[in-house]
């Protein structure tokens, strides 16, 4: 099984390989059944522990995304031009942004990602997060969030590490963990039944 990662933001790649090796099929309650390798697995559902593979891809969108649109065809083009350059059995694609929505104060934060088989995409999203109306009004101003979040910590990389959303959780989430979330919800419907079509 070979995963491709639409880029080589090693936060992102980790964020794939710890979602998919979390993974517990229904069958692995059975002793027979062993993840290591998929032929040695009884039952039909993709061994999912692979380390992925980094692949330095375009989204397609602006280097800040302005809206949920935009943040999943990001996410879709890096999945499409991932698995267009590797052929891997699942491409997953990446992408943050940030959005306004109804009910909600401010700028947000958003996160989401999709997953393709080179057949079809399935796409998920992970946390929201509002930001900071200092930060907010920056980015409003054309700046984007990682470049922003460095210059207010006075750090170098907070995209690589623990990301916004580890600062402005206080540690209770971090980039990693977000992304994550979103690559669960994308990849989900290629691991259960309930999306077959009749």
């Amino acid at each position: 099984m070979e995963i491709a990662v639409g880029s080589t933001n090693p936060v992102k790649v980790d964020a794939v390989e710890r979602v998919l090796e979390s993974h517990n099929c229904a069958c692995n309650a059975d002793s027979d059944c062993d993840h290591g390798s998929e032929t040695d697995c009884s039952c039909d559902c993709p061994a999912l522990d692979p380390p992925a593979t980094p692949v330095a891809v375009d989204s397609g969108v602006p280097e800040q995304p302005w809206s949920v649109e935009e943040t999943i065809t990001g996410a879709r083009n890096r999945a499409r031009r991932a698995y267009d350059t590797t052929m891997a059995d699942y491409a997953v694609g990446l992408e943050g942004g940030v959005a306004r929505f109804d009910g909600v104060d401010g700028l947000s934060l958003v996160m989401w990602a999709a997953v393709t088989d080179g057949t079809r995409v399935e796409v998920g999203s992970g946390p929201t997060l509002r930001l900071p109306d200092e930060i907010a009004a920056r980015l409003e101003n054309g700046e984007e969030l990682g470049p922003v979040m460095d210059d207010v910590l006075d750090t170098t990389g907070i995209a690589e590490a623990e990301g916004a959303a580890g600062v402005l959780t206080d540690g209770l989430t971090d980039r990693t963990r977000a992304l994550s979330e979103a690559v669960a919800c994308a990849f989900g419907p290629f691991l259960t039944s309930y999306y077959d079509t009749p």
